[in-house]
């Protein structure tokens, strides 16, 4: 299991969280998954996104996409 600074952390969340974003994924019905964002090795942290949707930072669909509210 690797383990990841705090930093590098909050650095992945910012990028998760821009990613989605900027590729209009903003409600479950544009939902993306993070293969259709332009984030750099989206499937490298798949877990820590995840965790990210459980802490309900992120939003995720019943089929893994996932989305930011745009009230966030």
């Amino acid at each position: 299991m690797a383990v990841f600074t705090s930093s590098a952390m909050a650095m992945r969340k910012k990028l998760i969280i821009e990613a989605l974003r900027k590729a209009g994924a903003n409600s479950p019905e544009s939902a993306k998954a993070l293969s259709e964002t332009d984030l750099e090795n989206p499937d490298s942290f798949e877990e820590y996104t995840d965790d990210l949707a459980d802490l309900n930072i992120i939003c995720k669909t019943p089929d893994g996409k996932y989305y930011v509210d745009p009230d966030e």
